[in-house]
């Protein structure tokens, strides 16, 4: 059985679509293909075989000429079932199906709310209607694909009422041991990601100030412009930035604080209140064996009160920020117990091994 992903936008180790679910199916006995577009060439990679048609130049070219040149690379390639990860390849994945292939549409976010709240190349007044517009048409094209694939329950909600075989596959880690957080950790609280507004960087900032010899241990890419604000701020001197590191450094550097922070804000693309189970953020932290202070999220919120291994706070409420940190700083022997706790539940239930199974078993139906 050949296998054959799509990619325009990701890069081709993408975490979700290469180390996942390419890794998964090939271990499996699939015979795997990832057409990229990163201009990096081909090559052969753990048993999976990457095409590469070139890097655009422009948004524009890429939702066109790259597109097509995907296309004519899958069906060069023939494959039993195609997976295309980003909503540029939809067209592809109607004329696929003209072809009588079999193939599933991966949505790693809601696009109807990304468009609407954080695609800041179209002009905001044009938003609204683009969104709608794109709705209908990701509609009217999943109702002739085989199957759908979704992060989080109201994406896969939404979802179903265009397709009957929609599942949920989430992002949580890859799991090949948990090795046990026996160091004593800085009083420090750390994030390490997209150094971003929407992850409340000045509010963590603020909450510093009220706080006594506590550090920040930062980690990740940031814009130029906001990371310039975030160093006028007076708490920047509490802050120990380090960049872009490499992910075989993430979790010795997760480990080494207190405190995990995963304070994203209440933004339209995260459903507001809802939350997401596709960021990774909550379940690395976890992994790491560090209690978390993360937003109360409705999906969110449930694990950690179920799991019992951090504290939900408004994101946007500093005395909130504050509050939590005291609390876990203070008490050593609960903060341990958090953390361990966070491990035991990655080890068990939020890890890539329950996502493999589903993913192999939507491939096993659709090969019959």
């Amino acid at each position: 059985m050949k296998i054959c992903h799509l990619t325009s936008v990701h890069s081709r180790y993408d975490a979700r679509i290469f180390q996942k679910q390419c890794l998964s199916l090939a271990k499996s006995g699939y015979s795997v293909y990832l057409i990229v577009a990163d201009g990096n060439g081909d090559e052969i990679k753990d048993g999976i075989h990457i095409y590469d048609v070139g890097k655009p130049s422009a948004r524009l070219k890429r939702m066109t000429k790259t597109t097509q040149a995907i296309y004519n690379k899958a069906i060069e390639l023939n494959a039993d079932i195609y997976h295309l990860h980003d909503p540029e390849l939809l067209p592809c994945g109607l004329k696929l199906k003209k072809r009588k292939k079999k193939v599933i549409f991966d949505s790693h976010e809601d696009v109807p709310r990304q468009i609407t709240s954080s695609k800041a190349y179209i002009p905001f007044f044009v938003r609204k209607i683009i969104s709608i517009l794109y709705s209908r048409y990701e509609k009217r094209v999943l109702k002739k694909l085989d199957a759908v694939i979704s992060v989080s329950p109201d994406i896969v909600e939404r979802l179903q009422k265009a397709n009957h075989n929609v599942v949920m596959i989430t992002n949580y880690p890859i799991i090949n041991e948990i090795i046990e957080n026996t160091e004593t950790p800085e009083n420090a609280i750390c994030f390490a990601g997209l150094i971003s507004p929407l992850w409340r960087h000045i509010d963590i900032l603020e909450a510093l100030s009220f706080l006594d010899d506590v550090a920040y241990n930062l980690a990740g890419p940031a814009d130029a412009k906001y990371l310039k604000k975030l160093q006028k701020n007076s708490s920047w001197k509490h802050v120990n930035f380090v960049g872009r590191l490499p992910r075989n450094e993430v979790f010795d550097f997760i480990r080494a604080s207190a405190v995990g922070m995963a304070l994203c804000d209440y933004v339209e693309e995260v459903g507001y209140n809802v939350g997401t189970l596709g960021n990774t953020k909550l379940f690395e932290y976890m992994q790491a064996g560090v209690p978390i202070i993360c937003t109360d999220f409705i999906l969110w919120k449930q694990i950690i009160d179920e799991e019992k291994c951090g504290i939900c706070v408004n994101p946007n409420n500093v005395k909130n920020i504050v509050d939590a940190i005291e609390y876990i700083l203070s008490n050593s022997e609960k903060a341990k117990e958090m953390g361990k706790a966070g491990q035991n539940a990655v080890k068990e239930k939020y890890n890539w091994s329950t996502q493999e199974k589903i993913l192999l078993d939507l491939y096993q139906n659709l090969s019959k």
